[in-house]
């Protein structure tokens, strides 16, 4: 079955009275949720102990946990102080995503820099990750680095890029965020037939399995000419992408994907909203059957 869960701690979390992340798979579990994304994107400041609590109580409630990794990683830099900083920010997320019992950690590719041409910084990407894969994440067995799909033109991460990094070893999946897809397409997402044509790309690309179990993040996006402004709510309605569709599919191919809401604010209520109308589609599928 999929996977439904936050990114991180949402305002419905603290009204109902919540205070401690470690509460998080309890809360989940209440309102009927199964996925967490713990979130370190200003850096790896949790101590083993609380991550191996979180890991006890995500068992306790059967909560899948994943990590987002630090918004400073940037694998396409030719810095060697900005390459080494980012392979520390990359050893951290390892060492936590291990205690707290994560199997993936979302992390962005990066940018292309000024002086740089987009192939050479792809390039860049592809050396760092070959050897974090060789030297880093064999100290962490069963741990996935989720490369994600980016938002913002100037960003790394169309999904041709995602596909190709991930190419390079098996401890590399996609992260595919649609509303990013949604954003740098200038509102490229607006059906079925959308979704099926990205999850084709990365049938063809990745195979079969890597459809199957994706990571997801989903969340209507705001976007102008270069991308991406900001993510919105599935309550203020007007922005895309349409979830249902993605939810049809998901039900008919019987996948079975962690989908992760990055809605402001209200990513407890919009991935209970994604989780009912998969439910609903999974319900006509059994019907058919």
């Amino acid at each position: 079955m999929p996977r439904f869960g936050p990114a991180g701690n949402s305002r419905a979390f603290y009204e109902a009275g919540y205070t401690s992340s470690l509460e998080m798979p309890e809360f989940l579990a209440r309102v009927g949720l199964n996925a967490y994304e713990y979130q370190c994107g200003r850096g790896v400041r949790v101590k083993k102990d609380f991550c191996r609590r979180l890991a006890e109580e995500a068992g306790k409630h059967d909560i899948a946990i994943s990590l987002h990794s630090p918004y400073f990683i940037n694998l396409a830099t030719s810095d060697p102080k900005v390459m080494e900083s980012s392979w520390n920010h990359l050893s951290k997320s390892l060492q936590a995503a291990r205690d707290m019992g994560a199997s993936r950690i979302v992390v962005h590719p990066g940018s292309v820099g000024r002086d740089s041409a987009r192939e050479d910084a792809l390039v860049r990407v592809e050396k760092f990750l070959f050897q974090v894969a060789e030297e880093l994440i064999p100290a962490f067995p069963g741990i996935y680095l989720c490369l994600e799909t980016m938002g913002k033109i100037n960003q790394l991460g169309d999904l041709e890029e995602i596909i190709r990094l991930c190419k390079l070893a098996d401890c590399l999946m996609p992260a595919v965020d649609f509303g990013h897809l949604h954003a740098r397409g200038v509102g490229a997402i607006t059906g079925k037939d959308d979704f099926e044509e990205i999850l084709a790309r990365i049938d063809a690309g990745l195979g079969a399995e890597a459809v199957e179990n994706l990571h997801v993040h989903f969340s209507p996006i705001e976007f102008g000419r270069g991308g991406e402004i900001r993510h919105r709510t599935m309550v203020e309605g007007g922005y895309g992408p349409p979830f249902a569709p993605l939810a049809q599919i998901i039900a008919r191919d019987k996948l079975t994907p962690v989908i992760i809401s990055e809605s402001a604010d209200t990513q407890t209520e919009d991935a209970l909203a994604m989780q009912e109308q998969y439910r609903r589609y999974r319900g006509r599928e059994g019907a058919l059957r």
